[in-house]
């Protein structure tokens, strides 16, 4: 599949964008693997009933290791603006409350993106959580992206894995 040209070249990205309930999103990387790993593991069975048929995550088995290995890659595409991985935190950022990914569309529709998001198992239900479903869709009105497509929400996934490639 040849490269999605999906964002203009001179797109900066945000690298902190808060939330009215007072938790803000920041890009991911590799630093952050002591952090994200207990928030994926501590919701892993939530976690692969969304995205484990599209995603094959998070495996039942992953180790730190393998964890910062991903969140490396997330990392270097971040940089290329291949896709992009958000991180929801509070200000101290002592543990992660959830994720926002932004990536390019894989899938038939004419979409210029496919976004999804999730929370920590403990903030399924939350104010948080409420925050964080309105706040996307009215934060990425702002990037340069025609018709994201809102993975979980616009469709189900199992309508998303059953979509042709693009």
């Amino acid at each position: 599949m040849p490269p999605v040209a999906w964002l203009p070249e001179d797109f900066d990205h945000p690298v902190r964008v808060g939330l009215p309930t007072g938790q803000h999103l920041r890009p991911m990387g590799a630093a952050d693997t002591e952090i994200d790993f207990p928030a994926v593991m501590g919701s892993r069975e939530r976690l692969w009933s969304i995205y484990g048929d599209a995603w094959g995550w998070p495996p039942a088995h992953m180790t730190p290791e393998q964890d910062r290995d991903d969140l490396a890659h997330h990392e270097r595409e971040i940089a290329a603006h291949e896709s992009f991985l958000y991180g929801l935190f509070e200000d101290d950022e002592a543990e992660l409350l959830g994720c926002v990914y932004i990536d390019p569309p894989t899938k038939s529709g004419g979409v210029g993106a496919e976004v999804s998001w999730w929370v920590v198992d403990r903030l399924v239900g939350s104010d948080v959580e409420r925050a964080l479903d309105e706040f996307v869709p009215r934060w990425l009105d702002s990037w340069p992206i025609r018709r994201p497509r809102y993975v979980g929400r616009d469709l189900s996934w199992a309508e998303w894995n059953a979509l042709p490639p693009r």
